[in-house]
């Protein structure tokens, strides 16, 4: 699969193609739908099919206090979108520069000028320029107007819902990971690679793998009984995701604990995939009843574990 880090970084190659514009949060079945189709459409016209993604995403520029939380980080999204097939992923800076863009102009400098879109496919509720004057209408003329086809999005029901990312968001907030798995058409999970942290899972005898998020906002929080891959192996584990009261953090972070895993993880790439919610992240008073706690939770996730093989 193709990156293109920019509007800056388009080459001749990357033109010419079978496109969709929006933030694919999740990659999940009506994504996946979207992609069905532009794999469909790229074929039938002998070219490669794109997806364009703005970074941040929109809502998180304008009022990042109320962006929602993120479903897969930018890294995760890609690695979903080539998995399923993606031939190009443009990713274009959503900055002052960009969002100030009236709609003819971005049309003009991302479809025409910049990827030279043959065939387009878009929700028709899909809002762009500065403003977001710009609407399915105004594509559909720019289609006649440059010579590329344009077709809306199909939705996709899943037990008689709509599937989307806040769809998702919610199932998540829920811990209903069986239900997340149906409108992901896989199980939820979030990957990372393995930082330095206060070494404080050590001083309570359980070391933990700690993994930034790189999210304004978290999905959920809590604690967890998860599978975790490392080097193609996957082990049982336990996870806290939130922001650990008990040490007075801040900033959510991901830690993980290995059970019956012995060797260093620091600097790896690992995967974290959510079984069930063990309970909610609380205060405790001491780190001895801290230390307590997750002596419960290891024996409640190895439980899990064995009865979800």
């Amino acid at each position: 699969m193709q990156l293109v880090g920019g509007l800056h970084k388009i080459r001749e190659s990357h033109k010419g193609c079978v496109a969709s514009i929006g933030n694919f949060d999740g990659v999940h079945l009506g994504h996946q739908d979207i992609i069905q189709q532009l794999s469909a459409k790229a074929s039938a016209l002998n070219t490669h099919a794109c997806v364009i993604l703005f970074e941040p995403q929109p809502k998180e520029f304008f009022t990042p206090e109320k962006a929602p939380a993120r479903i897969s980080t930018l890294r995760e999204k890609i690695e979903l979108l080539q998995q399923f097939g993606i031939d190009q992923v443009l990713v274009v800076r959503f900055d002052k520069l960009f969002r100030s863009l009236s709609a003819d102009e971005f049309i003009q400098r991302v479809l025409v000028d910049g990827l030279a879109v043959k065939h387009l496919v878009v929700g028709d509720d899909f809002r762009f320029g500065s403003d977001r004057a710009g609407n399915f209408a105004r594509l559909e003329q720019a289609g006649q107007q440059y010579g590329f086809g344009v077709n809306n999005t199909r939705s996709v029901i899943v037990d008689g819902d709509r599937v989307s990312s806040t769809l998702v968001r919610h199932s998540l907030q829920q811990a209903d990971f069986e239900r997340t798995a149906e409108l992901l058409g896989h199980r939820y999970s979030m990957s990372g690679r393995v930082i330095s942290g206060q070494q404080l899972g050590r001083t309570l005898g359980t070391p933990t793998a700690n993994i930034q998020l790189k999210r304004r906002r978290i999905p959920m929080s809590g604690v967890f009984a998860v599978r975790v891959t490392v080097d193609n192996q996957t082990w049982p584990g336990v996870a806290n995701l939130g922001i650990r009261p008990t040490v007075s953090g801040k900033t959510p972070l991901l830690e993980v604990h290995l059970l019956g895993y012995s060797g260093n993880l620091y600097d790896k790439r690992i995967h974290v995939e959510y079984v069930k919610k063990i309970r909610d992240e609380r205060k405790f008073d001491s780190l001895d009843a801290l230390r307590a706690a997750i002596q419960v939770d290891q024996r409640d996730a190895q439980d899990i574990l064995a009865a979800n093989n």
